[in-house]
């Protein structure tokens, strides 16, 4: 699969427009959290009494405690937000949705970090490939979104090229996605705007993105995270119901992110 992703037929169709594809390469995100802006109203993070580390972060993980005093939390978020924590305090353990193989969602999507993405350009359409679970995201290009938006797990995505940034605009993002690892909820306003930019000679993958939700947030705020690039890295299958099969996670929160499963064949 790897070939595929460095044929010409899937490069940049112009010098003019950045290969986010890196010749095949993968990208890794580098945070396990969202990076905060260095201005204005940014994301939910840590409690600061109540630091987050996670794994391979040096000293021993702790359960994701949101910070409450963020100025973008409508009342009923941070409601939502209290029962979490006092579940992450009662020492409940605290695994998120895509641990239980749910898709991520927009931007939750952009914290993906243990598997890599890969992206593929072509003039009518960009495709995001997460090794995860192998889910593909679909962005497409020099249009508008459609009239009705039937909500889905990454929404609808349209995208257009300024300079050298791949600009994304999502909308109808289901509401059954979470807006980062702290579970955030979100209505069906949500609407986010990433932008997608080479930096480091090629060897960064940057992307700032910017949330608005007037349902759930009292302000638009934004974000950032970078993308390592790991040269010559092929895809490779990664199942994730497969794997809660042979180390299945046995705790409470099985009845809130059970694993996605059909009642009858959808083929």
């Amino acid at each position: 699969m790897a070939t595929l992703f460095c044929s010409p037929a899937f490069a940049a169709p112009s010098d003019a427009i950045p290969d986010l594809s890196a010749g095949g390469a993968a990208w890794r995100n580098t945070h396990n959290d969202f990076v905060l802006p260095k201005t204005g109203a940014g994301p939910v993070t840590w409690d600061p009494v109540h630091p987050y580390f996670g794994n391979g972060d040096g000293p021993t993980p702790t359960a994701r405690v949101a910070d409450l005093s963020n100025p973008i939390l409508m009342p009923w978020v941070k409601e939502a937000l209290q029962k979490f924590n006092a579940d992450a305090l009662a020492g409940k353990p605290q695994f998120t949705p895509v641990a239980r193989c749910w898709p991520n969602g927009v931007p939750g999507t952009i914290l993906l970090r243990l598997n890599p993405m890969f992206i593929v350009q072509t003039a009518k359409e960009v495709l995001f490939l997460y090794q995860s679970d192998h889910q593909v995201r679909h962005i497409y290009m020099n249009g508008p979104h459609s009239k009705n938006v039937t909500p889905s797990w990454y929404g609808e995505s349209v995208g257009h090229y300024e300079g050298d940034t791949l600009v994304v605009d999502t909308v109808g993002i289901t509401t059954k996605a979470a807006v980062d690892y702290y579970l955030t909820p979100h209505t069906d306003k949500l609407h986010v705007v990433e932008r997608y930019r080479l930096v480091d000679d090629g060897r960064t993958l940057e992307v700032t993105f910017t949330v608005d939700d007037p349902g759930a947030f009292t302000m638009p705020w934004s974000a950032s995270q970078r993308y390592q690039k790991l040269a010559e890295t092929p895809m490779e299958e990664v199942v994730c119901a497969e794997g809660e099969a042979f180390a299945p996670i046995q705790d409470p929160q099985q009845a809130l992110f059970p694993i996605p499963s059909a009642a009858a064949p959808e083929f």
